[in-house]
This record gives C-alpha cells, sequence and structure tokens, in this order.
C-alpha cells in the first residue's frame, strides 16, 4: 500500500512539475505549489503509519470484573452494599449470621405468678360477762391475726342441752341445731385484717349447768371456756 501511495504521489509530482515548466500564470503557480505541499505534508504521516502499523496505540478495553473485587452499588439504591460481581443472594431458609437462636437469646415468655399467701386462721375468745340466777351473757370476740380483711366466718358453740335457748344475739345471725348454735356474719361482720369483732348473746340456763361444753372458729378452738 506504501509503495502504491508513493507511485501516485511520484506521477502527480511529474504533472506539476510540466506545469511549473511550462507557460502558465504566475498564479497558476503558486495554487500548484500550494496544493503540493499540502499533498506532501498528508502524504508524508500517512506512509509513516502505513508502514509501521505497530507504532498505532492499541484501543483501549475495559477489563472483565474480578469476581473477587466487590462491586459497588449504583449510586441512589438505598441500603444496597456491595457484593462479589457474579455473586448470588443466599437461598431462603440458609441464614449467613451466626445469631443466637431465639429459644436461647429470650427470656421465657411465662413467669411463674406469684404464690398466694395462705390465710392466717382467724381466734375466737369466749367469755361470760353476766351471770344471773337463771341465766347469763356472754361474749366471743374474733380477732383477725392476718393482713387480709376476711368478709366471711362460722362460729359453732355447743350447749349442754338442746333445751337450752340463745337470745339477744348481737354481731351475728344464729341458727339451732339441737344443742349446737350456729353464728355467722349479719353483714356487718366482716373481720378486718389485724382487728377483732364481737358477738354477743344471752344463755337461759343457770350458768353452773348451761356454760358451752364446745366452741369453735372456722374449725380452731375457742379459747376461755370453763373447765
Amino acid at each position: 500500500m506504501a509503495i502504491i501511495v508513493l507511485d501516485r504521489i511520484v506521477a502527480l509530482a511529474g504533472s506539476l512539475r510540466r506545469t511549473l515548466t511550462g507557460p502558465a500564470s504566475r498564479v497558476t503557480r503558486i495554487a500548484v505549489l500550494a496544493s503540493l505541499a499540502v499533498l506532501v505534508a498528508t502524504a508524508v504521516p500517512v506512509v509513516l503509519v502505513l508502514r509501521t502499523p505497530e507504532r498505532l496505540a492499541p484501543m483501549a478495553l475495559d477489563p472483565p470484573p474480578d469476581p473477587l473485587v466487590p462491586t459497588p452499588p449504583e449510586p441512589g439504591t438505598p441500603g444496597a452494599e456491595a457484593r462479589p460481581a457474579g455473586s448470588s443472594r443466599p437461598a431462603p431458609g440458609h441464614p449467613t449470621g451466626t445469631g443466637v437462636p431465639t429459644s436461647a437469646a429470650s427470656p421465657s415468655a411465662s413467669t411463674a405468678s406469684p404464690s398466694t399467701a395462705a390465710p392466717v386462721p382467724l381466734r375466737a375468745a369466749f367469755a361470760v360477762e353476766e351471770s344471773a340466777l337463771l341465766g347469763y351473757g356472754a361474749a366471743v370476740t374474733i380477732t383477725n391475726p392476718g393482713p387480709e380483711r376476711v368478709p366471711a366466718w362460722t362460729l359453732v358453740v355447743t350447749l349442754p342441752r338442746g333445751s337450752l335457748r340463745v337470745t339477744e344475739v348481737t354481731g351475728a345471725r344464729a341458727t339451732q341445731d339441737g344443742a349446737t348454735w350456729t353464728f355467722v356474719p349479719d353483714g356487718s361482720g366482716p373481720v378486718p385484717g389485724g382487728g377483732s369483732v364481737r358477738v354477743t348473746f344471752r344463755v337461759a340456763g343457770a350458768p353452773i349447768s348451761s356454760t358451752p361444753t364446745a366452741c369453735t372458729i372456722d374449725g380452731v378452738a375457742c379459747t376461755g371456756l370453763p373447765g
């Protein structure tokens, strides 16, 4: 290719030389010389390039992405993280972290409820407050040693005979079953925590032979019974 170009230049140069040496005007000669200069200036680099193609600068190509180098996220993508090129997201169900299992990390969902303390038993004390020839007045003081209010209780008083009558009851309601008299709160007899209530009644009978043989409060024996 370089030889062909040089032949064309030489042939053109000969034609121009004949034109310059022949009869021509000055303007024509100047134009021809200018064209010849431009042709030479253009032909020389072309010939040099064609003769030494190895001097051409090779086109720069981007290297393929390295699979081990993390690929930065595209701008404007919130929360994106760089990851190696060609990598894929882990399959669902195969966590990559090493977190502690939920059952071991979190405390037990259910907590043991505090145990309810057993109520403190009530106490009762029997006393004869007023004696007469044919009867006597008695009082039973019911005490609550615990901190909680006790709204319900049962006081049982057993007399020597079923013919003895109980009258003038205050602080409770009384029912009879033979010689056994049962007293329960009448609506105003709840026992406050740390407090007490009084149940009073009269027994129609000589005190020497009609005092109670047994007394209990919720199954616990009363104190203060004679004999």
